[in-house]
């Protein structure tokens, strides 16, 4: 019990880490329009380094703007200067201490309101999602990702990913038993989340929710801790 507890406790502290970072990415203006996506990216990146002294990253750095935020993950869209009336999101994953940190948020850059409840839409989302797992111990992925894209739906959104979210844990995170979809909150993702792997660890997961306004011709991106 008390390797478990620990083991909480370092994933809860890389994402307070990560929070961190965010907020003071958004106190220093560092998303702005006029800059590129990488710019912006090589901005966040050294700004964990000050902050936190993190130099690895489990996954690639991600900063979408406008069209290029309708795109998931696997996707490696041409970099794209930021406009003056934008959405962007930004996807870390930093390292701290070996314990994966994996942290998503979505920025408005002008006044448009379509923008202004997508980005607010996401964390509702979420926390609906969020507490759709708390009242279901045997839940599985796949039921959660239809229950994720349901909530999308009905807040007049498409959902954006063929996920919703995935195991996270120490640096380098394995696949739960070998079987890559049990590892994802996915259709065909059929055991129960609730379980430990071949070590006796509690599997711990990401929730992503991935937003989408297929008219409008952007997407916005919310995803942190989901079980802890």
């Amino acid at each position: 019990m008390h390797e478990e507890t620990t083991r909480a406790e370092k994933l809860l502290d890389a994402q307070a880490k990560a929070v961190e970072l965010f907020a003071e990415l958004e106190r220093r203006e560092l998303i702005t329009p006029g800059q590129s996506e990488r710019a912006v990216s090589d901005r966040v990146r050294d700004l964990a380094n000050e902050m936190f002294d993190v130099k690895r990253y489990w996954h690639k750095r991600i900063i979408r703007s406008g069209p290029n935020t309708l795109l998931p993950y696997r996707e490696n869209p041409p970099d794209r200067v930021l406009a003056e009336d934008d959405i962007v999101f930004a996807d870390f994953g930093p390292l701290f201490e070996e314990w994966e940190a994996d942290f998503g948020r979505t920025f408005v850059l002008g006044d448009d309101p379509v923008k202004h409840r997508l980005r607010d839409d996401l964390p509702e989302v979420f926390a609906a999602g969020r507490r759709y797992f708390e009242a279901r111990p045997d839940i599985t992925g796949e039921e959660l990702y239809a229950e994720v894209v349901r909530l999308s739906e009905a807040a007049g959104w498409t959902f954006g990913h063929t996920h919703s979210g995935h195991l996270v844990g120490e640096f380098p995170h394995e696949l739960i038993d070998g079987d890559r979809i049990q590892s994802y909150i996915a259709p065909g993702s059929d055991g129960p989340m609730r379980r430990t792997d071949r070590a006796g660890h509690r599997a711990h997961w990401i929730l992503e929710v991935h937003l989408i306004d297929r008219e409008g011709g952007f997407g916005g991106f919310h995803e942190e801790l989901l079980d802890l």
